[in-house]
């Protein structure tokens, strides 16, 4: 049910196959014995991809409120005392070296036979993977208009800064209509947005020399002198190569980050311990 669930979200078996770690062979013969046992096509694989049959709409909702109710008895009791199970938490590189630490220590105090799954990528995929079911709970920059199937809570606030290579013999200040480039931005994401933003006030017509998935390599590129960045204070504050960077004063707006589960998602045992705890 899993494995169909994750395919009837992606309507891809490559991407499916891949993620869900099993061979393009075995996903497939995986959805044939479903739909054997289900005694209906659940997908049809036609000319222009892969698409939900009418019978596999339906026995997606069936399997989702199955495995919830399966994820639930896993849990054990209601009682607080008595949870154990697993929550698949999505954060950041960053997020785990400076926030999970003192978000998840309840958690850990009240509830030690819980069973924590930390999975790590770019931080612009956060509430996607939420959304789509593949985390039970993210950390991740909270945008100023949340998908109503999702909730949050702030747990920090980080300034986004500009940063150059400390070396560089070109450092300007930003805020005179001066500011050069070229300018290292995330390839997507709140803070590739709120960067443009900035340009768009300071007039800047921004030349763009790379665009990495993660603010880590964001700033790899700025230390080897490929251009100005911007990125959260978090991450320059824990990153390797900050002795390497000097920040630029600019005006950016600050980036909220927050714990966030799907709506739907808050009765259940674990993400309602894990709601209701504080740091």
């Amino acid at each position: 049910m899993e494995l169909f669930l994750h395919l009837a979200r992606t309507l891809n078996y490559g991407r499916t196959s891949l993620e869900c770690h099993v061979s393009a062979a075995t996903l497939t013969r995986t959805i044939q014995r479903l739909e054997m046992r289900v005694g209906s096509q659940l997908l049809d694989r036609g000319p222009r991809g892969v698409v939900l049959t009418a019978e596999g709409r339906r026995f997606t909702a069936y399997a989702e409120k199955a495995l919830e109710l399966w994820a639930d008895y896993r849990s054990g009791s209601a009682e607080p005392a008595g949870l154990s199970g697993e929550l698949r938490i999505f954060a950041t590189v960053t997020a785990c070296q400076t926030l999970l630490p003192d978000l998840l220590a309840p958690l850990r105090e009240e509830h030690p036979q819980i069973r924590l799954d930390i999975r790590t990528g770019d931080a612009a995929a956060a509430l996607a993977r939420l959304d789509e079911g593949e985390v039970d709970a993210a950390v991740a920059g909270i945008p100023k208009r949340l998908p109503q199937t999702l909730v949050s809570r702030p747990v920090a606030v980080t300034d986004l800064v500009l940063v150059k290579a400390r070396e560089s013999p070109d450092l300007v200040t930003a805020g005179e209509g001066s500011l050069g480039g070229p300018f290292v931005v995330p390839a997507r994401g709140l803070v590739r947005e709120a960067a443009f933003r900035w340009f768009r006030r300071a007039g800047v017509k921004p030349v763009i020399a790379g665009e990495p998935d993660g603010h880590e390599a964001l700033l790899a590129l700025v230390a080897l002198g490929c251009g100005t960045g911007v990125v959260p204070r978090l991450v320059l504050e824990s990153s390797a190569v900050r002795d390497q960077l000097v920040e630029l004063p600019a005006d950016l707006e600050p980036l909220t980050i927050g714990l966030c589960a799907r709506r739907a998602d808050l009765h259940r045992p674990l993400i309602a311990a894990l709601w209701g705890l504080r740091p």
